[in-house]
């Protein structure tokens, strides 16, 4: 009897791709974890215990068929576990590298809840979907017939691409608007490449363009186009534009020369990184070389920025945090990450104000904390008098984002939204309150993952053809 490729869990412990040593890959930003070899694929891959519940693709938010491709895998049936996986997920190299997976699928390993550590899924994902773009399994979209009607999506973020995809590949006329230069969003423009590196999210842009999604870029809704006349243009629209207005602190000197957000330094650091000019980048005010770096703030943004400050040559990299490291909300991995390459972290802080103009540093109160908040985490308190000061040459603002006001951005009536400013949108369908018109992914969210913003995409894309279904049947009566 051949012997069963799984359940070897509880003989071949977990383990991970090889991680450059933190001397090493601080010099640059290319990605941390090495890649899998087909065997120790398969190897970890046949730790699965094909749990007859999966709590794994039960907590993935795209439901993931996971321990079917892992099963694929470990039987080295490497082009049929890409088949499963892409059929569910638009972006599966992407969510491989992302994903905060010890939250999501890995969090809730049936395995790991038994103690013999969790199958690395992730990591199994990212070789199964490179390998597939390596062997050339990845092809352009080729609609098996065209509908003749078009849908415009205004955003190139995760959420827009994966409508997009959905849509095309049904036979839509697909066209994208997007402010920036470049389609990804914040998978361009707001990762770091040491955790998304830019070619990867550069070859499924080009997929997407190959098979007819036409990308219109450098496109600022409301000022290069209204609105209005992309409504007229299209049959449906989706509005996928994430959300990018950052919060901001009010305390004294809030606005000194030296403070930035953490969404412009992040923006300019992956230009620079694509060969870009970046004026602010070139002259400091936008670069971390040979500065005493402080980032406020607790989220992956926040790592991310201190991150890559390590690898821009400051000289110093603190993160100061008003709660405590088992309540932040930041990866927990990304936070060991950040401390292998130098970050030091000073929980329980939180700024009162700064000094100087340029900056010179942060007038920091300690914290504790008191009282669950609304949201179940205890509420941080300030310790009268226990007031220090941290010396630095540049604070980033990494607090998290808003939506912007689009309603008189863009001049619409009838687009409704939330009282925090999102639009007011069903969650299963994107449908917004103005007819035609849709809304996926953080502006209806809020500050979200990415996997989300992708089931988002799949789940309006598939209203909207039953929209335009409709629409087809009134057309031919």
């Amino acid at each position: 009897m051949a012997e069963n490729p799984m359940l070897k869990f509880v003989k071949i412990p977990r383990g991970m791709p090889k991680k450059r040593a933190a001397e090493d890959r601080t010099e640059d930003f290319g990605e941390i974890y090495s890649d899998f070899i087909m065997s120790k694929a398969e190897e970890q891959a046949s730790r699965c215990s094909q749990c007859g519940v999966p709590y794994c693709q039960t907590h993935c938010p795209l439901h993931n068929n996971i321990p079917d491709w892992l099963r694929l895998t470990a039987e080295g049936r490497l082009r049929e576990a890409y088949e499963i996986s892409q059929a569910t997920n638009t972006f599966p190299e992407i969510c491989g590298r992302i994903c905060p997976q010890d939250r999501l699928c890995e969090g809730n390993c049936v395995i790991e809840k038994s103690g013999h550590g969790t199958v690395t899924i992730g990591s199994v994902e990212k070789y199964i979907t490179d390998t597939a773009w390596e062997q050339g399994w990845v092809q352009p979209i080729q609609p098996s017939e065209e509908r003749g009607q078009s849908v415009g999506i205004i955003g190139a973020g995760p959420g827009g691409l994966a409508t997009a995809d959905v849509l095309r590949r049904a036979g839509v006329k697909v066209t994208v608007y997007d402010r920036y230069d470049r389609a990804g969003g914040l998978l361009t423009y707001g990762i770091p490449g040491f955790k998304l590196e830019k070619d990867i999210v550069m070859q499924r842009v080009a997929q997407l363009q190959d098979g007819g999604v036409e990308i219109i870029s450098n496109c600022m809704v409301g000022v290069d186009i209204s609105f209005d006349d992309i409504r007229a243009k299209h049959d449906a629209v989706v509005i996928a534009t994430g959300v990018y207005k950052s919060r901001d602190l009010q305390v004294t000197g809030s606005d000194a020369d030296g403070i930035v957000k953490a969404i412009d330094y992040l923006i300019a650091s992956n230009k620079h990184g694509f060969g870009d000019d970046v004026p602010e980048f070139n002259d400091g005010s936008l670069n971390a070389n040979g500065k005493k770096v402080i980032v406020i703030g607790g989220g992956d943004t926040a790592m991310d920025c201190v991150r890559t400050a390590v690898r821009q040559g400051a000289t110093s990299v603190k993160c100061l945090y008003r709660r405590d490291r088992e309540n932040m909300p930041g990866s927990l991995r990304e936070t060991q990450n950040a401390e292998e390459e130098g970050v030091e972290f000073v929980w329980l802080t939180a700024p009162k104000g700064f000094s100087g103009t340029p900056v010179t540093g942060v007038n920091v109160q300690k914290m504790r904390l008191g009282l669950p908040d609304a949201t179940g985490r205890q509420f941080p308190e300030v310790i009268e008098g226990a007031d220090y000061f941290e010396s630095a040459d540049l604070v980033i603002k990494a607090l998290g984002f808003e939506p912007e006001d689009l309603p008189t951005l863009w001049g619409t009536d009838g687009l409704e939204v939330t009282r925090w400013g999102t639009i007011r949108a069903d969650y299963e369908t994107g449908r917004t309150s103005v007819p035609g018109v849709y809304a996926v992914g953080d502006i209806v969210r809020g500050a979200s993952l990415v996997v989300w913003a992708i089931r988002d995409g799949r789940d309006c894309a598939a209203a909207v053809l039953e929209q335009l279904d409709t629409l087809g049947v009134i057309a031919a009566e």
